[in-house]
């Protein structure tokens, strides 16, 4: 899985910072990690150099394979809250999409041909 880290001009934290949330995401999606292609992380201040009270947020792209891409994001005071709260929504999704289709309500689905065991 390619991570890709996205900043606007307001973020500062530099090579360092993209690093630390590069390892993170993969260590939280990990257990995906076979099923993404890519991670897109955009990370920005919206407002700048003015203060605000919410004013981060990060904008979260998984990409699959013969899939539409699956686009999360939220909005923090900090970019840390920011970066981990899109995490945690993308998990959400993730976990109901492919556990679904993996895994459905505990035993084989009827899609797949297999008899019931």
């Amino acid at each position: 899985m390619l991570i890709q880290v996205n900043t606007d001009a307001n973020i500062e934290g530099g090579e360092k910072f993209v690093r630390y949330v590069e390892g993170e995401m993969d260590r939280l999606l990990s257990r995906f990690r076979d099923n993404l292609s890519r991670l897109d992380i955009h990370l920005s201040d919206e407002n700048g150099a003015k203060q605000g009270p919410i004013d981060k947020r990060c904008l979260l792209e998984a990409h699959r394979s013969g899939h539409p891409a699956v686009v999360v994001s939220h909005e923090a005071a900090t970019l840390e809250e920011a970066w981990t709260g899109a995490a945690k929504k993308l998990l959400h999704v993730l976990e109901s999409n492919l556990g679904r289709n993996e895994d459905h309500k505990g035993g084989a689905s009827i899609r797949t041909g297999e008899p019931a065991v």
